[in-house]
């Protein structure tokens, strides 16, 4: 029996997760959690990317101290955030958090030397406003000049590890600076920004092998020895993955967690006008896939409105008292640019629901519930343009990631979209990380097989549709928000 590790970071929380195939049922065991979140400091924010490497550190020796001698390792992070390096591969300054406002307005400058429509033909992605083109737009310029490497934040931890630079494929699409065609950094964008393609380390596809934690690490920490494997080091790329998606049967996904990721997986990219004016993104997969997706605000709204209430409720009990208030009484566009980082999320969704004449959610439950609904019919609302961009009427809709544990939300989904959801695995970042391992070692024989395991080692419920009391008069008031607010 082999031994895998995913290190899946998120922008909430990190953690360890040893993978084994056993009686052909593939196991995960959590060998260590760590916190996570960025922290403003002179009106910037920021990670802590030494924490984040120590953690990782303490969290291989837990694996060592139980007994684990030899693994391979994978890393996923979120996207678009980077690292600048020097010469000496020491670090210039501190990781920028994307959700920083230095790029509020940036997009529109650089609209105003290569319009938005060549920069979607290039590239494919959305237009986002913490998208790396924006983020190294605003970046002080003499700092960039500055740069030797330019990594993305899973590129500089696979380097902390082994001393090797890469820019992994899946994450690095996201920086909106890969061109479809060449498959390479566009020279146009690099020039926009005055830096070089040298800067930036050569692009590495998932599944190739890095090398071994180095022989100072190993001297100064009681480690396991490890083989690091080129792991899709984004998590919506690891989470895709994940998905246990069968041969035959049309399936639209959605990787819900911070934010939820709406899409399908394609051969082949998907950048024409009428994807654009909807906001769809062509980030590169693994194995020569697209994750042709929408970035809808996600579980992100709850996760603060639990924070700010002093997390006297689990994300269950919230649920829970969610389920008890009255549906579809008040709503939110959830993809307003207003929900994004607001000083306090609870005050903006209530000013929201206030402008709109909506009952303004007072209680923890009433907020909840607005956040759910609201949720719900985003998914409807943008797998209805889905299904329009692609010409595919999708049968199912697959819910991974820590919302699948969200009954309620799962349940108002299926009723809104009409159709089966099926929820589960909520670990499919780590599992999707552990598969390119997997198949790595030869341990399954490739992303068919590797769904296939994942769909019969993993609880997968579902959820049928049931009538929804007025739902035209719901659609009705859906529409009119966004119009007004949207």
């Amino acid at each position: 029996m082999r031994n895998h590790i995913a290190v899946d970071i998120g922008a909430s929380s990190g953690r360890l997760v040893l993978g084994t195939i056993k009686d052909g049922t593939l196991r995960l065991d959590e060998l260590h959690r760590f916190a996570n979140g960025f922290t403003e400091r002179n009106g910037s924010c920021f990670w802590d990317i030494d924490e984040l490497f120590e953690q990782i550190i303490a969290g291989l020796q837990k694996a060592k101290a139980g007994g684990i001698t030899r693994c391979t390792l994978g890393i996923d992070t979120w996207a678009v955030d980077y690292v600048l390096l020097d010469e000496a591969g020491e670090r210039l300054q501190e990781v920028y958090a994307y959700r920083d406002s230095r790029t509020d307005g940036v997009m529109e400058q650089v609209a105003a030397s290569i319009s938005p429509e060549t920069v979607y033909a290039k590239t494919g992605i959305q237009q986002l406003n913490f998208n790396t083109l924006y983020q190294l737009y605003a970046h002080d310029s003499a700092e960039l000049a500055r740069a030797h490497r330019i990594l993305m934040v899973p590129d500089y931890l696979y380097y902390r590890l082994c001393g090797r630079q890469i820019n992994e494929v899946t994450n690095a699409s996201t920086m909106q600076m890969l061109n479809l065609q060449t498959r390479e950094f566009d020279e146009e964008l690099l020039a926009l920004l005055g830096l070089r393609r040298e800067q930036f380390a050569a692009l590495t596809e998932p599944g190739e092998v890095l090398g071994t934690v180095s022989a100072e690490l190993m001297s100064q920490y009681d480690l396991p020895e490890c083989e690091l494997i080129c792991a899709p080091t984004h998590d919506t790329a690891a989470a895709v993955l994940g998905v246990p998606l069968e041969e035959g049967r049309s399936a639209a996904y959605i990787s819900s967690g911070t934010w939820s990721l709406l899409g399908a997986e394609l051969t082949e990219p998907l950048n024409n006008a009428q994807a654009m004016a909807a906001n769809y993104t062509n980030e590169w997969g693994a194995y020569g896939t697209y994750r042709f997706l929408k970035n809808i605000m996600g579980l992100w709204l709850i996760q603060e409105v639990r924070r700010l209430d002093g997390a006297k409720h689990s994300f269950a009990e919230l649920a829970e008292l969610a389920g008890k208030a009255e549906p579809f009484r008040s709503l939110i566009p959830c993809n307003h640019p207003r929900f994004m980082n607001p000083a306090n999320m609870i005050e903006e969704i209530r000013a929201a629901c206030r402008e709109s004449g909506q009952p303004v959610p007072e209680s923890p439950g009433e907020l909840a519930r607005c956040i759910f609904d609201s949720l719900a019919l985003s998914y409807r609302s943008y797998l209805e343009e889905l299904e329009a961009l692609t010409g595919t009427k999708f049968e199912v809709l697959k819910i991974v990631g820590g919302g699948a544990n969200n009954a309620l939300l799962n349940q108002l989904t299926a009723d809104m979209i009409g159709r089966e959801v099926q929820a589960g695995p909520t670990e499919a970042t780590a599992i999707g990380n552990l598969a390119v391992q997997l198949i790595q070692a030869g341990e399954v024989a490739g992303i068919r097989e590797a769904r296939a395991l994942i769909g019969s080692s993993f609880e997968i419920a579902s959820y049928q549709p049931r009538p929804v009391p007025q739902l035209d008069n719901v659609l009705r008031r859906w529409q009119e928000l966004n119009a007004a607010l949207g």
